[in-house]
């Protein structure tokens, strides 16, 4: 479903990926795992037209992305949760959400796809009228989560949805995750918490310094010694 090949961003002189190329296949949970600088959100940000690529080619359903904007490569379904939510703080849930379809015309849709999100995300149907910055860090990770769906996506790339997040929290989020993508939604998976994103990992890559280093199943790479020393706090064998 996104495929991509020999990837290099750089901002400035300063290389932040060197050559990256993974494939992220349909309905699965691919996950992206490095320490903080290892170049984890350039790859999303480059992927979504956010970052500018400098070579290399990245495809979705066969679509080349290098140079299309943004919002086009998210009409095409491939949406984007940034790092640190970033929701719109003073408006509503309910307009948050809206934002979400703005290419959304059908009235009748929109609403459909509204109870969707609020039957994944049932506080947020009893927060509607509450403006976006006064939920707590928990709830503004599920308004950005369902503000995504809100687009249909086809394939949804998130950005440690897990950050700052209570321990119970962390533990529901990843819960949704894998309740989106038994919907049929591919889900691109960058995220330090590499215990609970390995878990449910269908497919795993380690980036380190803007190469990827390892690649493997969520299961293999769980059981790797140079992971369990590096990124699961346990030590090498």
């Amino acid at each position: 479903m996104l495929e991509i090949q020999d990837l290099r961003v750089k901002y400035g002189g300063i290389e932040a990926l060197k050559g990256i190329s993974l494939t992220v296949e349909e309905k699965r949970i691919v996950t992206l795992l490095g320490a903080n600088g290892a170049g984890k959100s350039t790859t999303i940000r480059a992927v979504s037209g956010i970052a500018r690529i400098f070579s290399g080619a990245v495809r979705f359903n066969g679509h080349d992305l290098r140079g299309m904007p943004a919002h086009l490569i998210q009409r095409l379904g491939l949406v984007h949760v940034p790092e640190g939510r970033r929701i719109f703080a003073n408006l509503t849930v309910r307009e948050n959400l809206v934002m979400g379809a703005y290419n959304n015309r059908d009235l009748h849709d929109l609403n459909a796809t509204m109870e969707r999100v609020f039957s994944i995300f049932p506080v947020l149907g009893t927060r509607l009228n509450q403006l976006g910055g006064t939920l707590s860090g928990g709830e503004q990770q599920m308004l950005a989560v369902g503000r995504a769906l809100m687009s249909k996506p086809r394939l949804l790339m998130m950005d440690e949805p897990s950050l700052g997040l209570a321990p119970l929290m962390v533990k529901e989020v990843f819960r949704v995750i894998e309740e989106i993508r038994s919907e049929g939604v591919t889900i691109f998976l960058v995220e330090q918490n590499a215990n609970a994103a390995l878990r449910i990992a269908d497919r795993a890559y380690v980036l380190e310094s803007g190469r990827i280093v390892l690649a493997g199943t969520g299961a293999e790479l769980l059981d790797n010694p140079r992971v369990k020393e590096y990124y699961l706090g346990e030590a090498g064998e």
